[in-house]
């Protein structure tokens, strides 16, 4: 999963022989962000990339209409079922319902908690097969 992927990535610029990498958090108070910045620098000056701004942009805020087909891909793999939808038509309070578990694929699935890992993704758990997995909500 990259950070292009995720929709994270907003645009590289070239300036005086240095790159500014900009990026929007998924949301404003992203735990990950740091250490995203933090690899984003160490990965190009191990490419011979010595000036590098990485700088964080809010406006517009992240959607996960950002998230590329191949990143809806990675998450699914990864066992975090994307966003069903587009942000601008779901009611975030409202419970997705025949959401597919990621590893028995049953649609009999409920959500027990509106906040999974992050504030991002809400906690379900398959009926069929028991197991809990995250749904990355609509933003």
């Amino acid at each position: 999963m990259t950070i292009a992927d995720l929709g994270i990535l907003r645009d590289v610029l070239w300036n005086d022989g240095g790159i500014q990498v900009i990026i929007t958090p998924t949301y404003s108070g992203c735990p990950a962000m740091q250490t995203i910045e933090q690899d984003i620098r160490a990965e190009l000056n191990r490419n011979g990339y010595a000036d590098v701004e990485v700088k964080t942009q809010l406006a517009p805020p992240w959607t996960t209409d950002w998230l590329s087909a191949a990143g809806r891909e990675k998450l699914l793999e990864y066992g975090i079922v994307p966003p069903a939808g587009s942000s601008a038509k779901q009611d975030l309070r409202v419970p997705v319902t025949g959401l597919a578990c990621p590893r028995c694929q049953s649609a009999d699935t409920v959500e027990i908690s509106r906040f999974g890992s992050t504030p991002c993704k809400a906690l379900y758990r398959c009926n069929a097969c028991l197991e809990p997995f995250d749904y990355f909500k609509c933003i």
